[in-house]
């Protein structure tokens, strides 16, 4: 039998908190994944991708990590249908670079191109659009995923749909996606229409919000929770080929521009409530309510230009906190969170709003109907007993907070927020039933046994 050599290795989330010794294995082949799994070398293991999860969701403590950046190939593309295949190591970037030229785009991304396909579904990301469109799930045509007892099952919403749903928002606790299918986005242009409305309070964002949306393809606010939640709302369509000023000769090539880096670790006072104040004030000062051409990149990844962008957090990192608060009562749930942040004085450095269609079958899945508010702050020795405290009040409210944003929920909490646990639980012990996938996060919030 095969035994692969693992490095040890300090590996974190793109939060930089927290930072834990891992056994990092690099498989190129998928049949490698099958060995490191029966190898018995480790107590469990759990999958990686590119580390773009913020907390401890691909991090395994003193145990396995099984790294597929090198398992980043495509299998094959349906032009007609749109339908890509290809291993779960493959980037969302190498699916623009590749195929947005031949007028295909990810029917839903993140806020970063550089998250992988199979990290995508086992967090069943959501967009600018799931109140169009829902979550990834919806447009994965089918998933091989492999179980530690050496079971390939082909899943699908109508085929291994138990199996299927449990994956999708599982965290890579089920399985290790080995290839995925994917119906793509046809397009006819790498930019988009936007549509720019700044609005003066909370308040009426969500009201503009709750009136337009449903007119646009994607929509997202930028908000400043220290000024009442004035906000600038940014909703927008993929332009037609037509819509393009005549220069634009090739309406599918992404424009270049200079990427920027943040060479080392800021000092942690940089980003305080002071600088996020003029940031805010110039950012909002800035736009102006109209409508705008814009490229795929500018609009969906504007963060992505800048390498190591976390490094503006100093050393000890930030925490990206993200809640889904239900229709019922989400409004007052927001107002109360963002008048909380301002009583703890805390300085987010991004703060943003989308609106949330109907959820999916996934018993782990984020998205419910309404809202959803995502933080980054940097860490502070009080800000931990602080998001404790916000946990407490998006869980009364219905609501729930995104483990793969999440570093600091306790289990009791989390078991409040997720009411079919113990069903994910149960399919999840049929299909691992000797513990082999776990992670810092499952065993931090109890979705395992503590011991596995």
């Amino acid at each position: 039998m095969l035994r692969m050599r693992y490095v040890n290795q300090a590996l974190s989330g793109w939060g930089r908190f927290p930072v834990e010794a891992c056994h990092v294995y690099r498989p190129t082949k998928r049949s490698e994944v099958s060995a490191i799994l029966h190898s018995g070398a480790e107590p469990s293991y759990i999958p990686r991708g590119l580390g773009r999860s913020y907390g401890d969701a691909a991090l395994n403590l003193k145990r396995g990590t099984i790294l597929f950046t090198h398992l980043n190939r495509f299998l094959s593309f349906d032009p007609a249908a749109g339908i890509l295949e290809c291993e779960a190591g493959v980037s969302f970037a190498e699916i623009i670079h590749y195929l947005l030229p031949r007028g295909f785009f990810p029917p839903v991304t993140p806020g970063t191109k550089y998250a992988t396909v199979g990290g995508a579904i086992a967090a069943d990301i959501h967009g600018k659009n799931h109140h169009r469109d829902g979550s990834l799930a919806n447009f994965v045509v089918g998933l091989r995923l492999l179980t530690p007892e050496g079971q390939l099952y082909e899943c699908s919403a109508n085929r291994n749909s138990e199996v299927f749903w449990a994956t999708v928002g599982g965290m890579g606790l089920t399985g290790i996606i080995l290839s995925a299918e994917i119906a793509l986005h046809r397009v006819e242009s790498a930019y988009l229409v936007v549509d720019y409305r700044k609005t003066r309070s909370l308040d009426e964002t969500l009201a503009v919000m709750e009136e337009s949306d449903a007119q646009h393809r994607y929509s997202v606010a930028w908000i400043d929770a220290l000024a009442r939640g004035r906000s600038v709302l940014m909703r927008a369509d993929h332009a037609a080929a037509s819509e393009l000023p005549r220069h634009l000769t090739n309406p599918l090539a992404i424009p270049k521009r200079v990427g920027l880096r943040v060479p080392f670790d800021f000092p942690s006072l940089v980003l305080n409530r002071r600088t996020v104040r003029c940031f805010n004030r110039l950012y909002y000062a800035l736009h102006r309510s109209e409508r705008l051409l814009t490229d795929v990149e500018r609009y969906f990844y504007p963060l992505d230009r800048i390498d190591h962008w976390n490094r503006a957090y100093g050393k000890r990192g930030f925490l990206q906190y993200q809640v889904a608060l239900p229709l019922d009562g989400g409004r007052e749930a927001l107002q109360e969170l963002v008048r909380c942040l301002a009583d703890f004085g805390a300085a987010p450095g991004l703060a943003v709003l989308k609106r949330f269609g109907v959820g999916n079958a996934a018993p782990l899945g984020f998205p419910i109907q309404g809202y959803t508010l995502a933080l980054d702050m940097p860490d502070s020795r009080d800000l931990v007993p602080f998001l404790h405290q916000l946990d407490q009040r998006v869980a009364y409210a219905g609501g729930r907070v995104y483990l793969a944003k999440d570093a600091v929920l306790r289990p009791e909490t989390f078991a409040r927020m997720y009411p079919r646990l113990d069903e994910f639980r149960s399919i999840k012990s049929r299909l691992d039933p000797h513990g082999r996938l776990s992670s810092s996060l499952a065993r931090r919030l109890r979705i395992v046994d503590d011991t596995q």
